[in-house]
């Protein structure tokens, strides 16, 4: 497959960076100027079922639509989302006399620390171990868009258990504590509910009907 042999020099980061980061990180490297093609080298490619030839994400498309790269360097830590699992993904721009010409993606599959958080979460809870004061706090720099989220994933958390792996009645669960919360009253709260806990959003709505009827 023919790229832009500019970027040929990247595509040893590839392997080294996959060595560096371990087998639940994929790295690939993307030429631009093919976006139906644009991976030209990968490795762990399983985490997303991606191949050499595989096209642009959205992101990598609103990237170049935007032109984030002309003011920054790279892009890191923002969340992804492939197959089911969880990704903390890192993009770094590759440019040419300041022209993007490449983008160098780092995606680390974060299901195996969620279950490890997870797992210890029940211990704790288990045990009677949870910290003093974790039922009422507050943090005061949590932009508000970033609330709605959190308080979704610390339910799904207190469960002890990856939403892949909970059964019918703990998701019930999850989703009965977040309506006692108020939680489904929130703008957009059916669709943050239904991507944590890897269902339907016609099912969050058929919980929250049931729910509403046991009440």
């Amino acid at each position: 497959m023919k790229y832009n042999p500019l970027l040929e020099p990247y595509k040893a980061l590839v392997p080294f960076l996959a060595e560096l980061c371990g087998d639940n990180c994929e790295i690939l490297l993307h030429d631009i100027s093919m976006p139906k093609h644009s991976v030209i080298a990968i490795a762990n490619g399983n985490q997303t079922g991606r191949e050499v030839g595989s096209p642009f994400t959205d992101l990598a498309i609103k990237i170049l639509k935007e032109k984030q790269y002309k003011t920054k360097d790279y892009l890191s830590n923002y969340n992804g989302r492939s197959k089911g699992k969880n990704f903390v993904s890192s993009t770094f721009f590759i440019k040419h006399e300041g022209e993007l010409i490449g983008l160098l993606c780092v995606n680390r599959n974060m299901d195996t620390m969620n279950d490890l958080e997870n797992a210890l979460a029940a211990v704790k809870k288990h045990y009677n171990l949870m910290d003093v004061g974790d039922e009422v706090h507050e943090t005061m720099d949590t932009p508000l868009g970033d609330i709605l989220p959190r308080m979704v994933s610390d339910e799904i958390r207190a469960v002890g258990v990856s939403p892949q792996r909970m059964t019918t009645k703990e998701k019930a669960r999850v989703i009965h504590r977040l309506m006692e919360l108020g939680v489904h009253n929130m703008k957009g709260a059916v669709v943050e509910i239904a991507k944590q806990l890897d269902i339907s959003e016609p099912t969050v709505y058929r919980y929250i009907k049931k729910n509403k009827a046991a009440d």
